[in-house]
């Protein structure tokens, strides 16, 4: 097979301010962990309908309703990711700055019913993680190995009119980008792809590849709340959530090239991406005790989809070893995450054991991502639209699906002082087995794409213990939390070719993890 190499070029590429993301990106925001005060997660979040507890702000906004007295939390912790393979760009273990709350909580004239006010801060997401893969390429065929590569995926989309059309001398019409054009195929298609001098198209096969990727920032939420207490049977809380979003990653994806002419030994992929930017929702919680003096409590809550506005920039670029290639871009855009719904139980024996449990369901099949279409001025005052990216939406609705989360906790008071919990929590996958990141998708979120890489993460599992000591009006918690979730991952779609008999572009997926250690300090004052 005849074979160019990268030429010196540089590619800029601008997909202007109408812009929407893709599915696997949006899922990373949507997506949240378990956290917040250390007696929060050493219960495994099962305290939705047991309340009391600053935590239950952002999940059972009622249960603010259940504090009789005023209180101040704050919460620190670390957290470290087990077996990381080492990255100059990522951090295993890092402290973070977990919660930081308080609630207000008023008395009525006849004593047995409240009106609280609460405000709390805690990272809903923390995205640090090593993500490290490496593979074979190559199967058997009839007519030898079949090998595959990153470019062959753009050559194949090319030869199947899957990229935007270009002019005589490979430019592509950016003005009429119909189709898939994002920044890797740009850049393979201007200096890898395409011969000027005979009009032919070329590309590298590979036998192996490596890949490191450092995803570092969080979601911190900002919740507002008032609840009520009625007679001590019927709790009602609304909180209004502000989410501000920082996210950033940096890795290298390295393809180790079959012997060629131009003894090109590899190429590699520097990707960086950053997203930055606010989202608000609206929770409404209940709780209710079905029998008069009776240790039983039952709660219900309902989250409105968080409407996210958002921006994004990257840096990307190719290399061979003896040239660089490389495009930048930054787009806003918005994307709306699913309605959640929560049902869950409490149960207490007298003033030593609690225990709780909590079901919650979310359908991100229904994540909606959204394409700005620009703003203006009406009476002076600025507005901007936008409308539904239909085709990446339907793509989203194959990849993603429901999410059913169980919690189940215990606390026990060995002593009015000291009290031991556990916890267990449970989600079920996000993502589709069968899922993939289309890069040949008629939607602005591929054109901006610049990785092709995704991962599919299946069901995670939580296991956490607390501890807790008061004393007067102080109290100490800590909290321990394992979670552990599996995943495959590919480094690009794989591609069957309808034209040519056995010219396929196939990646096996390779099973990754995320083994993460937690622990945690909460301090609180009551008054």
């Amino acid at each position: 097979m005849k074979i160019k190499y990268i030429v010196m070029a540089v590619a800029l590429l601008s997909a202007g301010q109408a812009a929407a993301q893709e599915t696997y990106e949006n899922a990373k925001i949507a997506g949240e962990d378990l956290n917040g005060t250390a007696r929060y997660v050493g219960m495994g979040g099962a305290l939705d309908a047991l309340g009391a507890d600053l935590s239950t702000i952002s999940s059972n906004p009622a249960g603010i309703g259940r504090f009789r007295k005023s209180k101040i939390e704050g919460t620190v912790g670390v957290v470290s990711q087990a077996n990381a393979a080492d990255y100059p760009h990522g951090d295993a273990t890092k402290v973070s700055f977990d919660q930081l709350g308080g609630v207000w909580a008023l008395r009525s004239l006849d004593g047995s019913s409240f009106l609280n006010v609460g405000f709390n801060y805690h990272k809903s997401r923390n995205f640090n993680l090593i993500l490290s893969a490496d593979d074979q390429f190559g199967r058997s065929t009839s007519d030898g190995t079949l090998y595959a590569s990153q470019n062959k995926l753009t050559y194949m989309k090319l030869n199947n009119g899957l990229i935007c059309p270009m002019d005589g001398e490979g430019r592509i019409y950016m003005e009429d980008a119909y189709i898939s054009c994002n920044q890797l195929d740009d850049i393979y298609v201007k200096n890898l792809l395409y011969a000027a001098g005979d009009g032919e198209r070329y590309f590298y096969e590979a036998n192996n590849y490596d890949f490191d990727r450092a995803h570092k920032g969080y979601i911190g939420e900002y919740d507002f709340n008032i609840s009520g207490n009625i007679n001590d049977r019927v709790y009602l809380g609304v909180t209004m959530g502000v989410h501000d979003v920082h996210y950033k990653h940096v890795g290298d994806y390295t393809e180790f090239i079959l012997p060629n002419p131009e003894e090109i030994a590899k190429l590699n992929v520097y990707d960086e991406r950053e997203i930055t930017g606010q989202g608000v929702d609206v929770k409404l919680g209940a709780i209710v005790r079905p029998v008069e003096y009776a240790p039983l409590l039952l709660g219900a809550y309902v989250h409105t989809p968080t409407w996210y506005d958002l921006t994004t920039s990257n840096y990307t670029e190719v290399s061979d070893g003896k040239t660089t290639v490389w495009a930048e871009d930054s787009y806003d855009y918005k994307i709306y995450t699913p309605w959640k719904f929560g049902f869950s139980a409490g149960y207490t024996v007298g003033k030593q054991l609690a225990l709780g449990a909590g079901f919650e369901y979310a359908d991100y099949g229904n994540i909606k991502t959204r394409i700005n279409d620009g703003g203006g001025y009406m009476f002076y005052e600025y507005y901007e639209t936008s409308h539904n990216d239909e085709n990446m939406n339907e793509h989203t609705k194959l990849t993603l699906k429901g999410v059913s989360t169980v919690k189940v906790g215990a606390e026990l008071k060995v002593t009015p002082e000291i009290a031991l919990r556990a916890g267990y929590n449970f989600s079920t996958a996000m993502y589709n087995k069968n899922g993939f990141k289309d890069g040949s998708i008629q939607s602005n979120g591929s054109y901006i794409a610049s990785a092709t890489d995704y991962t599919n993460w299946k069901d995670t599992n939580r296991f956490t213990l607390g501890f807790g000591y008061s004393t007067g009006k102080i109290n100490l918690d800590l909290a321990y939390q394992y979670s552990m979730v599996k995943g495959d991952f590919y480094p690009f779609m794989s591609y069957t070719d309808n034209k040519y008999y056995d010219f396929d572009n196939i990646a096996n997926g390779v099973e990754v993890n995320n083994k993460r250690h937690q622990v945690m300090c909460t301090l609180g004052y009551s008054f």
